[in-house]
C-alpha cells in the first residue's frame, strides 16, 4: 500500500495557499488527509497528529502556517517522518516571519521548507519523497516534469511568432 501525505494547516484560512497542493496530490493519485491544528492554540492536537502519522500510514507531513509559524517545527519534533513547511503570507512582515520561523530549526529537528505560499511545491516535494519507494509515482512525476518542459517550448514558440510578426 502506498504511503499517504498528512497536511496540517494552522488555520482553515490557509486553504487558498494549499489548494494547489491538494489538486496536485490528487493529480498524482496520492492519498492525503488535511486537518487544522495550531502549534499554539491546540498543541496537543498537533503533537497527536504528528506522533500518530507513521502508524497511520503516512510517509510525509506538510505543515502550512503563517505569522510565528511554529507548526512545522512542532510536528517535526514529534515524528521521524519528513516534514515540509509551507510558510504562509500574512501579517506585518508579509510572510517573512513565517519563512524564518519555518526554516530556522535547531539541529536534530529538520524541516524542509518551500517558498512563501508554496503549497504546490510542497505537494511535488512530498511526491518526490514518496516516489523513492513507488515506481508508478516516479513515472507520473517524470511525465509531469516533461509537461513542464513542453510548456516552456510552447511559450518560446509563441514568443518567436510574436517577434516575427512585428
Amino acid at each position: 500500500m502506498s504511503k499517504k501525505v498528512l497536511v496540517v494547516m494552522g488555520s482553515d484560512s490557509d486553504f487558498p495557499v494549499m489548494e494547489g497542493c491538494f489538486k496536485l496530490l490528487k493529480q498524482f493519485g496520492v492519498e492525503f488527509e488535511a486537518h487544522v491544528a495550531s502549534a499554539h492554540r491546540t498543541p496537543g492536537r498537533a503533537i497527536a497528529l504528528a506522533s500518530g502519522a507513521k502508524d497511520g500510514g503516512f510517509g510525509v507531513i506538510i505543515a502550512a502556517a503563517g505569522l510565528a509559524a511554529h507548526l512545522a517545527g512542532v510536528l517535526a519534533a514529534n515524528t521521524v517522518l519528513p516534514v515540509i513547511g509551507v510558510p504562509c503570507k500574512g501579517g506585518a512582515l508579509n510572510g517573512v516571519d513565517a519563512l524564518y520561523a519555518t526554516v530556522q530549526m535547531p539541529t536534530g529537528i529538520p524541516v524542509a521548507t518551500v517558498a512563501i505560499d508554496g503549497g504546490s511545491n510542497a505537494a511535488i516535494l512530498a511526491c518526490q519523497i514518496l516516489a523513492l519507494g513507488d515506481e508508478a509515482l516516479s513515472l507520473k512525476l517524470s511525465e509531469y516534469k516533461e509537461s513542464l518542459a513542453a510548456s516552456v517550448e510552447q511559450r518560446d514558440a509563441r514568443l518567436q511568432t510574436k517577434i516575427n510578426e512585428m
